[in-house]
């Protein structure tokens, strides 16, 4: 464990492992497909790869720094590494998210931006962009989908998945799992033979994204 951070480190790591089997039972991924990560300092701990998540415990951690060095465990990181520093490396994000969601990776082979069918994408900062092809595991992926994250807290990745991030793993997830019901949703109202489905406009995203700003409880 961290010489520095012990117990926090701990914690999270179990929270990081949580958070990847929560994405297994939900259907976001299926076997080691899809990785989770947090941020400790400048420690990330993240899934490591090609182990099923329902096998990793306490002593299981996996920890690098921000350029990738593995400075905790055995067990080598997941192979989608870049894609986790490069959101740590350009912006403040405290965990990382990414599943391959059906609903999700079907909309990423249809279209560039998730239509506004619902003010849910005011959620992660407005309408979803799909980042281009790269093959998995890639720094060109990772430039990709950071073109795609601009202004957002989540992205598609074309032909692949999803990618979230938040304050903490439990909002990070959430919008995983907002995207994937949003693009659950345009697919099942695009496909009434004869109907197209009635879009939101910016004016009313931009209402509900203020109107968010109270949402929930106080403190």
């Amino acid at each position: 464990m961290s010489e520095q951070h012990p117990e926090s480190v701990g914690r999270i790591w179990l929270d990081v492992v949580a958070t990847a089997r929560r994405s297994a039972a939900d259907g976001l991924v299926v076997g080691t497909s899809g990785n989770v990560s947090a941020r400790v300092g400048d420690l990330v701990l993240v899934t490591p790869s090609g182990v099923p998540y329902d096998r990793l415990g306490p002593r299981d951690v996996v920890g690098v720094d921000l350029e990738g060095r593995q400075v905790l465990g055995d067990l080598g990181p997941t192979s989608e590494l870049p894609l986790h520093l490069a959101v740590y490396r350009s912006t403040a994000a405290a965990a990382v998210v990414h599943t391959h969601a059906v609903h999700a990776t079907a909309v990423s082979t249809l279209v560039t931006e998730v239509p506004l069918v619902h003010y849910a994408a005011a959620i992660l900062g407005g309408p979803v962009r799909t980042a281009a092809y790269a093959r998995y595991g890639t720094p060109e992926l990772a430039e990709a989908m950071l073109g795609a994250l601009e202004g957002r807290t989540g992205c598609l990745l074309a032909n692949h998945g999803t990618v979230t991030y938040g304050d903490t793993l439990d909002q990070a997830y959430e919008r995983t799992a907002q995207l994937e019901w949003l693009c659950r949703l345009w697919l099942t109202a695009s496909s009434v033979p004869g109907r197209t489905p009635a879009l939101l406009d910016a004016a009313q995203l931009d209402e509900v994204t203020e109107a968010l700003k109270g949402y929930g409880q106080p403190g």
